[in-house]
């Protein structure tokens, strides 16, 4: 079985960034800024078959490039105690609709469909025992972290082995967009 999702990867640049956002909070298990992605679909275990399956159905996306930005901090589940700390992304109709298609050609192979809304983020730390006011101040640190527009050319699909200090990713297959939707 191949733990699998689909992301768009983020620059160099970005991903320092976002990593000089990674420090003072207890119980906090960073994200390594290598790792830094944004998951536009989680899709789990899936056997040989499932593997081609999604490699193919990512092939019939289509949708061209855009800028996504990223903007602010908050963290998982919003009430209750708080499990994951990440960077928002800003609203963006072009992220939305590749999702969609996504969505739409991984279901049509018998994956699985997602069950939870989409909402894009950037994972930076998993928590554990951490602080209430530790996640505030982060909160408050950060309300104001912004990126430049960042370009979207192409998405890719993710293999990920989870092991005991952090998980590690390894590219299966990229998927480039292009001006009149269909991909190169």
């Amino acid at each position: 079985m191949t733990r699998l999702f689909v992301s768009v990867e983020l620059p160099e640049e970005v991903k320092e960034a976002l990593g000089r956002l990674c420090n003072d909070v207890p119980g906090a298990r960073w994200v390594e800024p290598e790792q830094i992605h944004l998951t536009v679909r989680f899709i789990g275990e899936v056997d040989g078959l499932g593997f081609q399956n999604a490699i193919d159905a990512l092939a019939s996306v289509r949708a061209a490039p855009f800028a996504i930005a990223l903007r602010g901090v908050g963290h998982f589940p919003p009430r209750g105690e708080p499990r994951v700390l990440w960077a928002g992304v800003e609203k963006s109709e072009p992220l939305a609709v590749l999702h969609d298609r996504i969505e739409s050609a991984l279901v049509r192979v018998g994956l699985e469909p997602e069950r939870r809304k989409f909402a894009p983020h950037v994972s930076l730390a998993r928590l554990r025992g951490t602080p209430v006011r530790a996640v505030g101040s982060f909160l408050a640190r950060n309300a104001l972290f912004r990126t430049e527009p960042i370009p979207i050319d192409e998405f890719h699909l993710v293999s990920s082995q989870l092991s005991p200090k952090h998980a590690i990713h390894l590219n299966e297959a990229s998927y480039a967009l292009e001006e009149n939707g269909r991909a190169r």
